[in-house]
């Protein structure tokens, strides 16, 4: 029965569930029903997976796509022709292609647009060539010292002939670079020497001149492990000043390893040897002095000869009227010049810009012509200035390697 006076206001107490015995059994049972379903669950999983392995997968239809016509359908005669396609750009560094002509066609590509032609092992007819075409901006040198082009020594690595038969002196040259319109027009080359000594006078010289412009640097610089890299990473081709005995001293020479008449020839070997370990990446030799040895046939001609052998370029700065360097030069076969003008013989503005003007005039008279001078701060800001306006002139600038390997016999040199 109901107790409704005691019971609170309102409240009606709930009847008891009949599940209210049954749900703790189901809940007891439940936990048993649920371990089963999971087993059950988890063996379809496992036998799901052994038969395909665990991977879905499909079954698609393969079928090859149809051929392409031979030839592409040709325009109707009313339509233009479709543009041909540019031709493909040569690398920058060098193309190698099969000699397709004579020896002679090589020859003339040479000569007549400036194009420096490199043949296999030195060899002729239809050996292989290496025709280096420059870049459109600028021009990329080949990185040195080349494995193939360096030799070790007691003092360290010399350039020598490859076994392919290159030249450093052809590896490591500048490319010419010349606007179409001054093709056949008058060379001039320039070579500055004495770079490495002064830091200031070397960094100026390489940022402030052309990069056709030539370097020659000097086997007693601090830094010569970076500067000539510098020079060459600017766009320059560099040589190497040896010192040599000139006449009139009462000393051996102008520094240590100078070139002397008096020395025997495995002296001056060795002292070449050293010079020439100095720093590599350079085209040829320029004297720095000299006078007297390259005067006397007897001791300079084993001193050419080496450099002969070595695949290097000579270049004689001229300051000597006595030099034999191009008489022995041509009998080594040793490709050589010699500078036609020293910009800077007296180092005053006025006189510089008489001897650039005397270069010009000898190069539209004889086709080309070498100027050499020093890295002195007022020769390089004369030469900048001057070689920014070389071409509206008509004449172009080239890198030494260039100058020497048209340089005429010395009998054919007109006077400067």
């Amino acid at each position: 029965m109901r107790d409704e006076v005691n019971e609170p206001l309102g409240i009606i107490p709930a009847r008891p569930s009949p599940w209210a015995k049954i749900g703790p059994a189901l809940s007891r049972g439940g936990i048993g029903i649920g371990a089963v379903a999971l087993c059950m669950g988890a063996y379809a999983l496992w036998h799901r997976a052994q038969t395909n392995d665990g991977e879905p997968f499909a079954v698609a239809r393969i079928e090859p796509a149809p051929a392409p016509p031979l030839s592409p359908p040709q325009p109707p005669p009313s339509a233009p022709s479709p543009p041909r396609p540019p031709p493909a750009v040569a690398s920058p560094a060098a193309t190698q292609v099969s000699a397709v002509a004579s020896v002679s066609s090589g020859a003339q590509l040479e000569a007549s647009s400036g194009v420096k032609v490199i043949r296999g092992g030195g060899g002729s007819a239809t050996n292989a060539l290496i025709i280096e075409v420059p870049q459109a901006h600028g021009v990329r040198q080949t990185s040195a010292p080349d494995k193939r082009l360096v030799e070790r020594s007691n003092f360290g690595l010399l350039p020598r002939v490859g076994a392919d038969g290159a030249r450093p002196a052809d590896v490591y040259a500048r490319p010419v670079v010349e606007r179409a319109e001054l093709k056949g027009a008058p060379r001039v080359a320039v070579m500055v020497g004495g770079l490495g000594i002064d830091e200031a006078g070397t960094i100026a010289a390489i940022d402030k001149l052309p990069p056709a412009v030539s370097l020659a640097f000097a086997p007693y610089g601090a830094r010569l492990d970076r500067d000539p890299a510098r020079a060459r990473e600017a766009g320059h081709e560099i040589l190497l000043q040896a010192p040599m005995e000139p006449f009139g001293s009462a000393a051996a020479g102008p520094g240590p390893h100078t070139l002397t008449t008096a020395a025997s020839e495995a002296e001056n070997l060795e002292s070449l040897h050293w010079l020439m370990s100095r720093f590599t990446g350079y085209i040829g030799i320029t004297n720095y002095l000299g006078g007297k040895l390259s005067a006397d046939a007897h001791a300079f001609s084993p001193v050419l000869a080496e450099m002969a052998a070595r695949g290097l370029d000579y270049l004689d700065d001229g300051s000597s009227p006595r030099s034999l360097a191009r008489e022995i030069a041509a009998k080594l076969s040793l490709p050589a010049a010699a500078a036609d003008v020293v910009v800077d013989a007296a180092p005053t503005a006025e006189a510089i810009e008489g001897a650039l003007a005397r270069l010009e005039a000898q190069a539209r008279r004889q086709g080309s012509a070498v100027g050499v001078a020093t890295a002195l701060p007022i020769t390089v800001e004369h030469i900048a200035r001057w070689a920014a306006t070389l071409e509206s002139r008509g004449i172009s600038l080239v890198p030494i390697s260039a100058a020497i390997a048209r340089a005429p016999p010395p009998s054919a040199r007109g006077n400067p």
